[in-house]
């Protein structure tokens, strides 16, 4: 069992040392408050959330091509903003806590889905470095 573990580790390690880093990362971009915390806070971490779910998915996906775990994630992730659209008392309830803030989004913004866009690109670019060093 423990060979088994550490052969995923060995396999995926660039892929889950990202994810190490995207995740904090893009937690802290909300609680920023310094120069640009608007930027930083919607954009930055618009950019850190394609990231984050499209390294996710591509562990279990990992003999997919990237642009084939990423487009979903860029879809969904657009179509969640596009969800911010509506406000039922149940969305807004779990938009009212940090978590559900920072998963949903509160605030629908054409200029997010280019956010979404360059970090899908991203995404691409270190799921091929990571393929390409043979750790993923």
């Amino acid at each position: 069992m423990a060979s088994r573990f550490a052969r995923f580790l060995r396999k995926h390690s660039c892929v889950l040392l990202l994810l190490t880093l995207v995740t904090p990362v893009g937690f802290l971009t909300k609680a920023y408050g310094g120069p640009g915390a608007g930027w930083v806070q919607n954009s930055l971490g618009g950019v850190l959330y394609v990231i984050f779910w499209t390294l996710l998915f591509s562990l279990p996906f990992h003999r997919s091509k990237p642009w084939k775990v990423a487009l979903p994630v860029l879809f969904v992730t657009c179509a969640l903003e596009a969800l911010q659209l509506w406000h039922p008392p149940l969305l807004e309830a779990v938009r009212g806590t940090f978590l559900g803030h920072a998963l949903l989004g509160n605030t629908f913004s054409w200029s997010d889905m280019l956010h979404y866009l360059g970090g899908f690109l991203v995404s691409l670019i270190l799921l091929h470095i990571c393929r390409r060093n043979g750790r993923h």
